[in-house]
């Protein structure tokens, strides 16, 4: 996803003019690196594909210019200097996925000091989101070996690109994929989806929503059953299964999306055990 130059603090283009200003293009080296961890005791890398692509498409477009110069805040010599911008600085990263510890750097940037000074803002934003997310996934996978976990969280993301690129950081700390189609297209992640409480309410009975859902989608049967109450569309549930089985469609999976989550997950696995579905 294409990135304008203007997604950047003020200041770095304020210092960018001061080393124009004095002809300071020497090499310098900027790190990325975290001081403290808090209570965790490592992280996991991740963003380094979009942050390669941000430094190679950076540059300023004739109205970013115009709009610049508009602003009164650069000399004119400075921005026709902006114009040619490009990066070309040399980079070294940890792969994603890599764990890391304090203090270790994940990202350093070698280059002419205005460009290194200039991407500092994106990559510090491209960087830290990821990182946050992949390494609060591997957690998750860590609290529950063996389990299979998908990335649902576009409808509650700060905008699109947070969602894309939770998706991404989630399939890179072991997540089996996303809801997320567009991430699919992007990043090859497996996409999952189940079904919406709107489907249940568009039906008068919920054990025939189950049951159009299964033949329309026979390969993915995973039944939603908290729209009224969980507990009787379990049984409900139970009650279709040998129907299905005999067109030969499988129930892979119930989904609870409310209530005590802990409580009922534990009544509805007993039940379904003791009803052969497991």
């Amino acid at each position: 996803m294409k990135t304008s130059a203007l997604l950047t603090d003020l200041y770095q283009l304020t210092m960018i003019q001061g080393y124009f200003d004095h002809d300071m293009h020497e090499t310098a080296v900027f790190e990325f690196f975290v001081r403290d961890l808090g209570k965790r005791n490592f992280l996991i890398s991740a963003g380094l594909e979009q942050l390669l692509y941000f430094l190679q498409e950076l540059h300023f477009s004739s109205e970013e210019i115009d709009w610049l110069r508009k602003t009164a805040l650069f000399k004119d010599e400075f921005l026709d200097y902006l114009k040619q911008f490009s990066f070309s600085g040399d980079v070294y990263a940890m792969p994603e996925g890599t764990v890391f510890f304090k203090n270790e750097p994940v990202v350093q940037i070698c280059a002419p000091i205005p460009e290194a000074q200039l991407v500092e803002t994106r990559l510090i934003n491209i960087l830290h989101y990821q990182i946050l997310v992949a390494s609060k996934a591997v957690r998750m996978r860590f609290a529950a070996p063996g389990k299979q976990f998908v990335d649902f969280g576009l409808r509650r993301a700060h905008a699109a690109e947070a969602g894309l690129f939770a998706a991404r950081a989630s399939y890179i700390a072991g997540f089996a994929g996303t809801s997320t189609v567009l991430a699919g297209k992007l990043y090859g992640i497996p996409i999952f989806g189940t079904m919406a409480h709107s489907f249940i309410q568009a039906h008068e009975k919920e054990e025939d929503a189950f049951i159009h859902f299964a033949e329309s989608m026979p390969k993915n049967v995973v039944l939603l059953i908290d729209t009224y109450d969980s507990i009787k569309a379990v049984y409900k549930v139970i009650k279709i299964a040998p129907l299905l089985q005999k067109k030969g469609i499988k129930i892979r999976g119930i989904r609870i999306d409310s209530g005590d989550l802990v409580a009922l997950s534990k009544k509805i696995r007993r039940l379904l055990d003791e009803n052969g579905l497991n």
